[in-house]
């Protein structure tokens, strides 16, 4: 049983907290503002509490054979949970990390630490500007989890940042994004028809319901320039405790339907979600 005490901090932007799992020892709940960001098992990295946390691990596992390192950026901290899953499924791997929240950096170095020789590098910096510092070619695999408060920010939506993110990776490398937006789905549209531009081969991951428009929730955008595994990550998806659903080809083209890729000067950030929509309290 974890008898831990919350650890409750200001950050840069807004009110952390770290919160025990009391069910699980060495297990925290990361909250900012009473929106989940993360959540971490330091006894066991690979459990990944957040249903979208798991289709992001999906999108890692099929990038390459099992155990092969990798070299990984993650546009997004947190408290580390997928670096961490990464370091431990895969050893050898490197690992560099962009989060703009110094406050929430020092909190999670200072509480959760990274295990010495975990290969994954923390740096405070924008996710964009980390990205488009990035060596072209030299990227197996780019998450992005991003939100400021509960929001895609806008300079991660568009064109260039699609184009700086394909061009960071080598031949056969993936793109994978945590989005979040509901019906009728104008956010989510344009970012299919905007990664549509730039790569080849689109994916989406995401729960029937909120599919169908039933709730707002999150979705992961996979994109590569060389085709997607889908048939194994669909596989992997619909094997989870809340089965998800992968859209490719003609039905993901069905989805984007008229939508317009979206261009710096233009962009805003994804929909504010409803009430209740993420927030634990």
């Amino acid at each position: 049983m974890n008898d831990s005490i919350p650890v409750i901090r200001d950050v840069d932007q807004g009110t952390a907290r770290l919160l025990p799992d009391v069910d699980r020892d060495r297990a925290w709940l990361l909250t900012v503002d009473g929106a989940p960001q993360s959540y971490v098992d330091l006894d066991a990295p690979d459990h990944l509490e957040f249903e979208y946390a798991r289709r992001l691990a999906h999108v890692i596992d099929c990038a390459a054979a099992p155990g092969a390192p990798l070299d990984v950026l993650h546009l997004g901290g947190g408290a580390l949970t997928l670096p961490r899953y990464v370091a431990a499924a895969r050893p050898g791997s490197r690992q560099d990390v962009a989060e703009a929240d110094l406050g929430l950096l020092e909190l999670v170095a200072e509480q959760l630490p990274v295990p010495d020789g975990s290969g994954i590098t923390v740096h405070g910096a924008d996710a964009r500007s980390r990205l488009e510092q990035t060596a072209p070619g030299s990227l197996d695999v780019l998450i992005a989890d991003v939100f400021g408060g509960s929001r895609v920010p806008a300079h991660l939506t568009t064109v260039e940042y699609a184009q700086a993110a394909r061009r960071s990776l080598r031949d056969g490398g993936i793109y994978a994004a945590n989005l979040a937006d509901g019906a009728p789905f104008d956010f989510l549209r344009s970012q299919l028809a905007t990664f549509a531009a730039v790569f080849e081969e689109l994916a989406l991951i995401a729960e029937p319901a909120v599919l169908r428009g039933r709730r707002f929730g999150n979705l992961v955008l996979v994109a590569s320039p060389s085709p997607i595994d889908t048939a194994t990550l669909t596989r992997r998806c619909a094997a989870d405790a809340f089965p998800a659903r992968v859209e490719h080809g003609a039905a993901l083209d069905r989805l984007t339907g008229a939508a317009e890729p979206v261009r710096d000067g233009m962009a805003v950030a994804s929909p504010e979600p409803p009430d209740g929509a993420f927030s634990i309290g």
